[in-house]
């Protein structure tokens, strides 16, 4: 009989839970078309498989999964459930490492499967859930800038109070809790906007052609993150963007994948 995987949920603490999307193997074109509003020219299109499926957070990591697995809270926006948002990349995978060791330990990890932040073509996959616009509810952006349909899903500088009723600038802008706009069709929630997030890779060019489970490993210091975040406008939030950051840099959170250790 075949193995049936499904999402479930890790207990963390006695009240404190992460929540796990199972996400089946598939192909999908990665990237953007070039007549994408806000696109960038390094966005090159290429279709991408993902061999084997994983599980990827429905959420970003909060402050206090974050707190129940490190042992302490390391924002610089104190808040109850919303995302941690001031770790390096070694401090969140120092976060999956430590998880892998917990859920080992209990028994509970899937054999063959550790914890880690998923690969720019994992986060990508997951976030489009079978779509091929510039957000993952199906549609396309109406402004690069300031848009109705990026506050639908995400928070974004125009609706997260950095910016006035007016258009004024107010620099009172912040993160929310995670899970209050709406999920995309597998069930994942603020791929767009809120805080960016860590992404295993190091900085890379995309191939222009077919590629089977990417990974990017070139020489340097700067790793991927994806997402976007409440301070940027509505092109830097789409699916297909890709930002980077030196691995040591503080200002990224992440979401965590169960993956198959390759």
């Amino acid at each position: 009989m075949a193995l049936v995987y499904k999402d479930m949920s890790i207990p963390l603490s006695d009240d404190v839970n992460l929540d796990m999307i199972w996400v089946e193997p598939g192909t999908f074109l990665m990237g953007s078309p070039a007549d994408e509003l806000g696109r960038y020219s390094f966005e090159i299109q290429r279709e991408v498989t993902l061999s084997y499926g994983y599980w990827l957070g429905k959420y970003e990591v909060t402050q206090e999964q974050y707190k129940a697995v490190m042992g302490y809270n390391h924002s610089t926006h104190v808040e109850v459930n919303h995302p941690v948002e001031s770790v390096t990349w070694e401090m969140a995978m120092e976060f999956c490492a430590r998880l892998t060791a917990i859920e080992r330990e209990a028994g509970r990890l899937p054999q063959g499967y550790v914890y880690s932040l998923p690969t720019e073509a994992q986060w990508e996959y997951a976030c489009r859930a079978g779509t091929t616009t510039a957000l993952n509810s199906g549609k396309n952006l109406s402004d690069k800038d300031k848009c109705p349909e990026m506050d639908e899903v995400g928070w974004y500088k125009y609706n997260s109070g950095e910016y006035d009723a007016d258009g004024k600038y107010t620099n009172k802008g912040n993160h929310y809790p995670v899970g209050q706009k709406l999920p995309n069709a597998w069930g994942l929630y603020d791929m767009h906007g809120n805080v960016w997030e860590w992404c295993f890779d190091k900085k890379g060019d995309y191939p222009t052609t077919p590629v089977i489970d990417p990974v990017e490993l070139v020489t340097g210091m700067d790793r991927a993150r994806h997402g976007g975040c409440w301070q940027n406008n509505a092109a830097v939030c789409r699916s297909a963007n890709r930002g980077y950051r030196s691995n040591s840099d503080k200002d990224t959170g992440f979401r965590v994948v169960l993956t198959p250790v390759k």
